[in-house]
């Protein structure tokens, strides 16, 4: 199926998409994806941060355990994740000077990784689109990985998208999506330097399969074309044809 385009749409349609699109990425991650150590929360409080989906390690593992690659997991030597661009961050003094914010989650079990769908409100004030941004500096300060599915093209105020804002904030050269693919999937590993696995996409396009970092070297494929679907079919007709349109 093909990315739709959801400018057509109001926020709150898209919000409600991006309700049913949260559920289906953590049932896949807890049903198939994610090793037996490790589950995944929709919409959970983690200290500060409220992401769409949180992935966490559970702290009955044995350091034996922790210590091996999880199963399931992929390890970065042995395969790259399958995206067009990849970006190591070379300025770490910004990462160096945030505040420490501690990221928690209430049953005390350890936070890993963080999964956001951009919405349009993220994007639609400059108070937004900075909240955002600390946020996700935030979060990869602290040591969490992080993958960020942006289908709303770039605006006035992200003239490169969520990802050039991002990547701009932590002093690096800005990015500039492909003029044909301005829509932008984003893993990010939390390693010193951060590491931008980058797949540009578009509308019509079907959703590739992207990267999210349980370790700085090993990941899990998270099926967003599969899950997207799912989402989709639970959608109002009546929506359906403005975006079939």
């Amino acid at each position: 199926m093909p990315i739709h385009d959801w400018s057509r749409v109001d926020a709150g349609t898209f919000h409600d998409f991006h309700v049913a699109w949260t559920i289906e990425l953590r049932n896949a991650l807890n049903e198939r994806i994610l090793p037996p150590d490790y589950y995944a929360m929709a919409e959970q409080i983690a200290g500060p941060f409220g992401p769409d989906v949180l992935t966490l390690q559970t702290t009955e593992a044995s350091g034996e355990e922790s210590a091996a690659l999880p199963r399931g997991a992929i390890a970065l030597a042995e395969a790259a994740p399958r995206v067009r661009f990849t970006a190591v961050a070379e300025q770490d003094a910004y990462l160096a000077k945030q505040r420490a914010v501690v990221v928690r989650h209430q049953s005390g079990d350890r936070v890993v990784a963080l999964i956001e769908i951009v919405s349009p409100g993220n994007k639609a004030s400059r108070r937004e689109l900075r909240a955002f941004i600390n946020k996700a500096i935030t979060v990869l300060r602290q040591g969490y990985h992080l993958l960020v599915l942006d289908l709303h093209p770039p605006g006035r105020l992200d003239s490169t998208g969520i990802h050039g804002a991002l990547w701009q904030a932590l002093g690096e050269a800005p990015y500039e999506p492909p003029a044909d693919a301005p829509l932008t999937l984003v893993a990010y590993s939390a390693t010193q330097p951060v590491t931008a696995f980058i797949e540009p996409v578009a509308v019509g396009n079907a959703l590739p399969d992207m990267p999210l970092f349980l370790a700085p070297d090993t990941y899990v494929n998270v099926p967003l074309e599969e899950t997207y679907q799912a989402a989709w079919r639970g959608m109002s007709r009546r929506w359906q044809r403005v975006l079939e349109a």
